[in-house]
């Protein structure tokens, strides 16, 4: 299945939302949170998401549309 890696800046009005769990259950992806730093006036993430390319494609639209930027984080993912 095909997976992103994405680096996730959230907003103010954003940071207490449940935006991973409407990821997983809305937009059918599987999020494994890789890294985060999540205060009361911002937050960031950097998050593997898998699904089918048409999922990762709405998931993608979905958090842009909540005015979280987002950015490809391939050379920014912990392994393991």
């Amino acid at each position: 299945m095909p997976t992103r890696h994405l680096r996730l800046t959230f907003p103010q009005t954003q940071v207490t939302e449940p935006v991973i769990y409407h990821l997983a259950t809305d937009h059918n992806v599987v999020p494994n949170i890789r890294r985060a730093n999540i205060e009361n006036h911002f937050g960031w993430m950097v998050v593997e998401l898998t699904g089918s390319a048409e999922a990762l494609t709405e998931a993608q639209q979905y958090l842009e549309g909540l005015g979280i930027d987002v950015a490809n984080a391939e050379g920014d993912v912990v392994a393991g």
